[in-house]
């Protein structure tokens, strides 16, 4: 058997596996292809392409746009070879893309599927043709021409292409505002960069910074040193794409205030952070005889995020980057999802992946950015040392970048906690932070929540929380996998929520009982969510006490089960 046999072998799809990718639907990872018609190999290798140029993903011949199983044609002889399918599609690419081919018979027709894998560079068909997945304007996936200003940004995306160190062969070093140099070094200065840089011209600086180019004697800027110090006319005409608006939206939605920015980034910087000390409002908090201010928004959270923004944004893209300053959140956006491999579950524990790593370095060392690349974690620790949400991402997409950061109100007793920590010497790490603030909003946490929360896996959310345990801030109840975390008494105490350790702790079986039948005498009915809510419960042991209570007595389902049940007083079974 060679060895390509045995692969295929390995990857074989069961009928039921189909069904289970069919119930997904299509999606931009997966495309359905009927083949009532036949469709021709061409078609074939332009929808693997198309997924090759994505992020990788499964394509289905022999099904219906709305999942029906209609059945593939043999193809290549009477019985169609894997193998063979799988050589034609790597003969009939640019570069040669691997596949994965399985035949799986059902009992409506035979499906074939091939599995393709992201890859590495922008692919086409031998015949020139490239194409991509998007979400289309009717919000369902579709395939598309791959464009050259999209491989462009794809090439960047994937670490092949820096677009920050492309020289700019037009421009001399006249195209620096000497005005933006002053500024920098100032900067430099100011945040404690690199002191080294403060002693050299003009001309050895933006050298040792790499923001030019040397070709033939002569110094030539490149997009890093455009965007950090061009002139504003020549930044406008050479990288129209350059734009930057500080908005603010009242609670209506309406714009009350759209600032654009087309000048340096050093420039920009200064005037948004000039922008966010005028709105950012502090309250005093007193403990014992220390007082310390708690802003609205974390000004090293802010900084770090805007940073970011303008740092990975893709300035291939015909976009902005929008600072959004809304009644209860600031929406910051920047053009160009994740780098290649940075997702949501991932973005605090993957290594640092800049989309443009010249313009990266220059950042790091003139000091706006960590010279770890873990800015990621000042924004995050910003948020929650205040008791707010942690930093929300989900709002992110392929095509931008999108982090809330929620302000306004907060705990103040939770902030002057995290202050006494620090006072103390004795200060949280961002893991242990993170634990304690989903513990002080959801009351009670696991190992592996815990993991899952801190993006490190079950046994360091265990480490932590035991750690957490040993200092007296956690207490924990159950052994093994049924080990559960709650804020110490202690702690409820400082954090002026007393009656809320009482709950946490736990309440007896009987009491859950009583406290549901209030609720009913009180309201009529009662649904899971409630009982979960009132009683601190699970929502596997919110339907357990809702189903011992209904089974026996007192109470009665009502509705359609699963999803639109409640439950009531049965009155013919109440004694």
């Amino acid at each position: 058997m060679s060895a390509l046999t045995r692969s295929w072998r390995q990857h074989l799809i069961s009928p039921e596996q189909l069904e289970n990718m069919i119930a997904q639907g299509e999606r931009l990872d997966q495309e359905f292809k009927s083949d009532r018609k036949q469709i021709s190999d061409k078609d074939i290798y332009e929808e693997v392409v198309a997924l090759a140029n994505t992020d990788g993903g499964k394509l289905l011949i022999g099904v219906e746009d709305d999942g029906a199983i209609t059945g593939a044609h043999s193809r290549h002889g009477r019985i169609t070879d894997p193998i063979k399918l799988q050589s034609a599609i790597f003969n009939n690419t640019v570069p040669s893309i691997n596949t994965r081919v399985s035949i799986v018979p059902h009992k409506k027709g035979t499906i074939i599927t091939v599995i393709v894998d992201p890859y590495p560079e922008p692919c086409a068909t031998s015949s020139g043709k490239s194409l991509r997945r998007i979400i289309g304007p009717d919000g369902k996936p579709q395939t598309v021409p791959f464009y050259p200003r999209d491989q462009r940004s794809r090439r960047i995306d994937l670490g092949l292409l820096d677009f920050s160190a492309q020289p700019l062969e037009q421009l001399t070093m006249n195209a620096f505002d000497p005005i933006e140099i002053d500024r920098l070094r100032n900067f430099v200065s100011a945040l404690q960069g690199d002191r080294s840089l403060l002693e050299l011209t003009n001309e050895d600086l933006v050298k040792a910074l790499g923001l030019v180019e040397t070709r033939d004697a002569r110094l030539i800027p490149n997009i890093a040193g455009l965007i950090l110090l061009g002139k504003e006319d020549v930044l406008k005409d050479v990288l129209p794409t350059h734009v930057v608006y500080f908005q603010v939206i009242d609670a209506q939605n309406n714009v009350k205030v759209n600032e654009p920015f087309r000048t340096p980034l050093l420039h920009v910087v200064q005037e948004i952070e000039t922008r966010f000390k005028a709105r950012n409002e502090e309250h005093e908090v007193q403990m014992g005889l220390f007082r310390f201010p708690v802003p609205d928004y974390s000004p090293t959270g802010f900084r770090e995020a805007l940073n970011n923004a303008l740092l990975h944004r893709d300035y291939n893209r015909m976009d902005a980057v929008y600072i959004q300053w809304q009644h209860d959140h600031i929406l910051i956006t920047n053009p160009g999802g994740f780098p290649e491999g940075v997702t949501i579950e991932n973005i605090l524990v993957h290594e640092p992946k800049p989309r443009n790593p010249r313009l990266a370095v220059a950042f790091r060392r003139i000091g706006l950015v960590e010279q770890t690349g873990r800015g990621v974690d000042k924004i995050y620790h910003g948020q929650l040392r205040y008791g707010r949400p942690a930093p929300d991402y989900s709002r992110s997409d392929s095509h931008g970048v999108r982090v809330v950061l929620n302000g306004g109100t907060t705990s103040l007793k939770f902030a002057a906690f995290v202050y006494d920590q620090d006072r103390q010497g004795t200060p949280l790490t961002l893991d242990e932070l993170m634990i304690l603030n989903a513990l002080f909003h959801e009351r009670r946490i696991d190992a592996e929540h815990a993991g899952a929360l801190i993006q490190k896996g079950t046994s360091q959310g265990r480490s932590n929380l035991e750690r957490l345990h040993e200092r007296g801030l956690v207490e924990a109840k159950g052994e093994r996998k049924g080990r559960v975390y709650h804020l110490s008494a202690v702690l409820y105490r400082k954090l002026g929520k007393a009656a809320a350790y009482v709950r946490s702790h736990g309440i007896s079986p009987i009491r859950h009982e009583a406290m549901v039948l209030d609720y009913i005498e009180a309201h009529g009915r009662i649904e899971r969510k409630d009982v979960m809510d009132l009683c601190d419960l699970s929502s596997q042991q919110a339907g357990r006490l809702l189903k011992k209570m209904s089974s026996r007595g007192p109470l009665k389902r009502m509705g359609t089960p699963p999803r639109w049940t409640y439950y009531v007083l049965d009155k013919q079974r109440v004694t």
